[in-house]
């Protein structure tokens, strides 16, 4: 049986907007429909320039009386300039928490055993364990109010993932408790290569501001709303979905001979045209070389494609849309 992985993420940004116009506010920032969650319920969404290209992708939570919008480092500050100009104070209040606040990720199919042993039996595992992708419920470990947020599986092996978002005083306390649960400190680097292996995007690495919500596949990951309204850059968004494609999009890849080749190797096709490049890349226990790229829609998953960078070369196989869709 594998350990429970415990990987400290309180680098990730943490925002909260609240008062009576919060929702209003952000579902006119963001792709996804905000104004459809319900308390105790959460979402995945992106946040767009006027052109419709990516500033940041996000989760979601709605509280009783706030909403917690969680980002990574990398796109933190153009998601914090963005609220700065659009949130306007009259209608809604914005407090930035990351401080004040911590992040443990908890990774493993026993995760919610650990985090059920670390809560002194007061969280129902049934419960936990069906919470929807997003959701959370509210707990007490190691004397803390904790929120504990299910996220989507991860790996290779799809393994289960939640978020337990702590007061920053108390971190050390709730490390214990997961600690004497059985979790076991692992790295963030560990958690990137099982992001690689199920082909989730990064900000900055995999995605820009000079990328589509279509070609990160973030409407396959049900980050998009095509039917709420407007929000800022919904035009772009909206007129590929329903009148054309991107001709790009990312895609899991798998290197050939253990070789990993840097960020922006080139890929080509067997014609040598450039077909792309690579973002992301990672050494997976199961799956060796890997990585994401960025490649045009006319190569097909299973499609053996050159990478090419300054002073080497590998083959890759293409090995499907990074990622598919969270069920």
């Amino acid at each position: 049986m594998h350990p429970t992985l415990l990987i400290d993420r309180s680098d990730r940004a943490r925002i909260e907007l609240s008062g009576a116009h919060a929702v209003a506010t952000l579902n006119g920032l963001v792709t996804n429909d905000v104004a459809a969650l319900k308390a105790g319920h959460g979402q995945y969404a992106a946040a767009l320039t006027a052109k419709g290209k990516i500033v940041a992708d996000m989760i979601l939570l709605m509280l009783d009386d706030r909403i917690q919008v969680h980002a990574s480092p990398s796109s933190a500050p153009g998601l914090r300039a963005m609220f700065a100009k659009f949130v306007n104070p009259r209608f809604a209040t914005l407090i930035d928490i990351t401080d004040r606040t911590g992040d443990i990720t908890l990774v493993g199919d026993h995760s919610a055993e650990s985090i059920v042993r670390a809560s002194n039996g007061s969280v129902n595992a049934e419960e936990l364990s069906a919470l929807p992708h997003f959701s959370f419920i509210s707990a007490t470990i190691g004397g803390a109010p904790v929120i504990i947020v299910q996220l989507p599986p991860i790996g290779a092996d799809s393994e289960r993932v939640y978020s337990a978002i702590v007061p920053r005083d108390a971190l050390e306390r709730v490390r214990a408790a997961f600690h004497d649960a059985g979790a076991v400190d692992a790295s963030v680097e560990v958690m990137d290569t099982l992001r690689v292996e199920s082909g989730f995007p990064e900000w900055g690495v995999d995605m820009d501001e000079n990328t589509l919500p279509q070609e990160a596949n973030l409407d396959d990951m049900h980050a998009v709303s095509y039917t709420k309204g407007c929000y800022i850059g919904q035009e772009t968004v909206a007129r590929i979905h329903f009148r054309g494609h991107v001709n790009r999009s990312l895609r899991r890849l798998r290197f050939s001979n253990g070789v990993i080749p840097p960020r922006g190797a080139v890929l080509q096709d067997a014609e040598h045209r450039g077909i792309g490049d690579v973002r992301s890349t990672a050494r997976s226990d199961r799956d060796g070389a890997i990585g994401i790229g960025m490649v045009r829609r006319e190569i097909d998953d299973g499609q053996a494609i050159d990478v090419h960078w300054e002073g080497g070369t590998t083959t890759a196989v293409v090995a499907g849309k990074a990622k598919g869709a969270i069920e």
